[in-house]
């Protein structure tokens, strides 16, 4: 069984990753879409709910940096 361990400002770490959490009307642009022809651009398509925040995969781009 998989341990949830909780972070600062809506995050859970689970086997590794990290998730951020986020409300119904906060869900970033890319979610619940394949692929986008037009943008040539990946969607989310893996999520979970846990406790009324749906928690999608966080990978911080090199900006957030900066």
């Amino acid at each position: 069984m998989q341990k949830l361990k909780f972070l600062p400002n809506n995050q859970i770490k689970l086997s590794n990753k990290t998730y951020k959490g986020y409300n119904v009307g906060e869900l970033p642009p890319k979610f619940a879409f394949i692929y986008n022809e037009d943008k040539d651009q990946d969607g989310i398509n893996s999520w979970f709910n846990y406790k009324g925040l749906t928690y999608v995969e966080y990978n911080p781009s090199i900006w957030s940096y900066v």
